[in-house]
Formats: C-alpha cells, sequence, structure tokens
C-alpha cells in the first residue's frame, strides 16, 4: 500500500506542478486579483493542479504523511523549466541547478525519515493549536513581505503559503487515513475545515507568485510544506522520525545542498508579463545584458 501511495502521490505531484506553473503564468499577467477568474488558462490551471491535489489526496489516505510529502519535491525539476518555457524563454542553467539542488537536498532529508504506517489520531485541541499557530505564520511572513521586493517577498509569500498547504495535507492525512472503510467519519468539522484551508492556501500561492519569481516561489513552497508536515505527522500523528548519530551528518549535507539551491533560485530574474521592446539591453542573472525575448501571451 505505501508503494501504491507513493506512486499516485507522483502522479498528482506532476499534475500539481503544471497547474501551479500554468496559474503562475496567469498572475504574473493579471495580479492576483480577482481578474484572474476572468482568464481561461487560470482555471484550466486550476482544474490540472486540483487533479493532482485530489491524487495526492488519496495517496495520503493510504500511505503515511512522512511518505507521500516528499515525493511532491521531485516535480519540482519539472515546474521550473516549466514555467519558463511558459514565458516563452529557454530555461536558465542555473534556474535547472538551482531547482535539482532543492530538490536532491530535500529528498535527501525525507528519505531518513522511517516508513511506518500508523493510523493518525488528531484531537480538536491540537487541530486548532496547529491551525492558530500556521494562521501566526501567515500574518508575520505576509506583514514583512508588505516591506520586501524581489525573490525575498516571493519566499516569505511561499513560507505562509506552505505553511497553509501542509495544514490541509495534514487535514487530509487524519480523515482518509482515519476512514478505514467508515463513511460516517467523515461527519467530523476536519472535513469541512479542508475546502476552506484549501482556498486560503489558493489565494495566499497565487499572491506569491505574481511576485514574478516562480522558481523561488514553488521551491519554498516545495520546502516549507513537506517539512511542515513530517513535523506535524510526528508531533501531532505519532509519526516516526529518524534516530541515531548516523543520519546526523547526511542530514546536514543534504540541508547545505537545499540551501545552496534556494540561494541559486532565489538571484533569478523575474518573470514578467510583457516583455521589453525587442533590442532593449536588460541586466541578466550572470551580470551581463541581453535583448528580451518577446513573451508568449
Amino acid at each position: 500500500m505505501i508503494l501504491m501511495g507513493i506512486s499516485i502521490a507522483l502522479i498528482g505531484a506532476l499534475g500539481y506542478a503544471l497547474g501551479a506553473a500554468l496559474q503562475q503564468r496567469e498572475a504574473v499577467t493579471a495580479g492576483a486579483t480577482l481578474k484572474l477568474v476572468r482568464r481561461p488558462r487560470w482555471w484550466i490551471g486550476g482544474v490540472i493542479g486540483f487533479t493532482g491535489a485530489s491524487l495526492h489526496a488519496v495517496a495520503l489516505s493510504i500511505a503515511p504523511l512522512v511518505v507521500v510529502q516528499p515525493v511532491s519535491v521531485a516535480t519540482l525539476v519539472f515546474a521550473v523549466p516549466l514555467a519558463a518555457w511558459l514565458h516563452g524563454r529557454r530555461p536558465r542553467r542555473a534556474e535547472i541547478i538551482g531547482s535539482v539542488a532543492v530538490a536532491a537536498g530535500l529528498l535527501g532529508l525525507m528519505v531518513l525519515v522511517p516508513a511506518h504506517n500508523v493510523t493518525p489520531v488528531l484531537s480538536s485541541r491540537a487541530a486548532i493549536g496547529l491551525i492558530g499557530t500556521v494562521g501566526v505564520i501567515v500574518a508575520i511572513t505576509f506583514l514583512i513581505a508588505r516591506w520586501l521586493r524581489g525573490p525575498l517577498k516571493a519566499l516569505l509569500m511561499a513560507i505562509g503559503a506552505g505553511s497553509v498547504t501542509a495544514t490541509v495535507s495534514t487535514f487530509v492525512r487524519v480523515v482518509g487515513g482515519g476512514l478505514g472503510g467508515d463513511l460516517a467519519r467523515l461527519l467530523t468539522w476536519f472535513t469541512i475545515a479542508i475546502p476552506v484551508l484549501l482556498v486560503c492556501a489558493v489565494v495566499l500561492l497565487q499572491k506569491s507568485y505574481a511576485v514574478g519569481y516562480f522558481g523561488i516561489a514553488y521551491a519554498g513552497v516545495q520546502v516549507v510544506d513537506p517539512i511542515t508536515s513530517v513535523t506535524a505527522g510526528a508531533v501531532l500523528l505519532g509519526e516516526p522520525l529518524p534516530t541515531g548519530a548516523g543520519n546526523v551528518i547526511p542530514a546536514l549535507l543534504a540541508a547545505a545542498v537545499l540551501i545552496a539551491g534556494t540561494i541559486t533560485l532565489g538571484r533569478m530574474a523575474p518573470d514578467h508579463s510583457q516583455a521589453a521592446p525587442e533590442g532593449v539591453p536588460v541586466k541578466l542573472p550572470d551580470g551581463g545584458t541581453g535583448a528580451v525575448e518577446t513573451a508568449r501571451i
């Protein structure tokens, strides 16, 4: 069942990556406003992303949170180049290197987590505490982001958005993993909280995407989401974490690779909805200059 859950999660993660890239393209063009609902491509991205998220939910119902969540990280390798293509340009070498480094570093951390399937149990008090804690994180990150620009702004917003998506995954794991074939167990406030939290996550994600730095925004979400989920799974659901001194050095090396990849992505130039006129020199990430290609609309 664990292997099946991983397979379903991988397919869902690929769909989520494609949907995110499509929606980011529209968010950069129209901004994170209600104008997005009038853009068919944003809805297409939403449908694809929702399908991926639904498959992710199915995976969470049959496999542990600490196993399923890291699978989505692998899609970072595809999502960043895909977003570049949607903006009418080739992916930069640094984008590819950065996304691979983030994915490899985080996967390196996640494989240290032991895969044992336990029935998730979460009390209402703990659930409210989780929502309250995440609410504080969102408030702080978005408040600070108001005074920032560029990749730091996108990263802070991604941290807030990623903490909410992790909360959604935690609730899905509790509801789906605790069914045991009894649909009557769906009659709980946890089930109602899932779509509410999901809507909040979508709104926050669009705001982080609209900044224009898809690589750092997507990477931020993909890092914060599994780390927060694994923490919630260990602290609140009793899912096991790795032990033993032999795991420390590999974890430190993986963390170093992850940080280096994140910094690399953060140095990338933003994607804009409108390209500058052809022949106008612009500063490139490597410090040189060049003419901007016309973006595909």
